[in-house]
């Protein structure tokens, strides 16, 4: 059984990238970043799986396809 995904905050996310705010929403935005979950009204979140799928490899990280998810 795997373990549940868990969801970081801006805060570890910027900790674990070594990247900047900017830098994390521009690259959001090209996308060759994960983008983050809305988790509450002013809440944001990512899954730690995605930013750990970036870390290994941030050169050739690209979204994950809905039919991925069944692979």
């Amino acid at each position: 059984m795997r373990e549940p995904d868990r969801i970081i905050r801006l805060k570890t996310v910027l900790a674990r990238t070594g990247l900047s705010r900017s830098t994390i929403y521009r690259k959001i935005a090209e996308p060759t970043f994960p983008a983050q979950l809305k988790i509450s009204t002013h809440g944001t979140g990512w899954h730690e799986s995605d930013i750990n799928r970036w870390i290994a490899d941030p050169g050739s990280w690209r979204p994950k396809r809905e039919f991925d998810e069944a692979r």
